[in-house]
């Protein structure tokens, strides 16, 4: 079974909860968590960290003996963090980046990713639905043809 872990940067845990919901929507992180956990549990062993603090970020990224593959939501910490970016490309395992909303219909800042050049995926703007399909690539990502026969689809 494949460990993924899951990770969010600042104020990702506030999406669903009155955080411009004209960007990210109303579903809140929680329902949608379990609903995750209870899907995917025949098939993954996920977990999700959240933290505001680079450093926390950055601790929890080379942990590599306790996941297999990593999804990240740095938040704002994925234009600013070369920290970020560097625990990404030396930690080894394939990780996915996720953004709820369309990063490039926004202020020009949000549209340069810094971390995501370090990460095996980047997807953007499909809201908490991005998070369901890093999951579905992560858990067929040592087939070589990378096709998602495996997983039921």
């Amino acid at each position: 079974m494949k460990r993924i872990r899951i990770l969010h940067g600042p104020n990702v845990r506030y999406i669903g909860q009155g955080r411009e919901p004209h960007w990210y929507g109303i579903q809140s992180w929680q329902p949608f968590w379990e609903k995750l956990q209870s899907r995917y549990a025949h098939k993954a062993y996920l977990t999700y960290l959240e933290s505001a603090y680079e450093g926390q970020l950055v601790d929890w990224v080379w942990e590599t003996d306790v996941y297999d593959a990593l999804i990240i939501n740095p938040g704002a910490l994925a234009h600013t963090s070369y920290a970020l970016y560097d625990a990404l490309l030396g930690c080894g395992k394939p990780s996915i980046e996720v953004h709820v909303s369309q990063i490039y219909q926004r202020e020009s800042f949000r549209q340069r990713l810094i971390t995501a050049k370090a990460c095996t995926g980047v997807i953007v703007g499909l809201g908490l639905l991005g998070y369901e399909l890093a999951i579905l690539y992560l858990l067929s990502y040592e087939n070589e043809d990378r096709t998602f026969s495996d997983i039921g689809i």
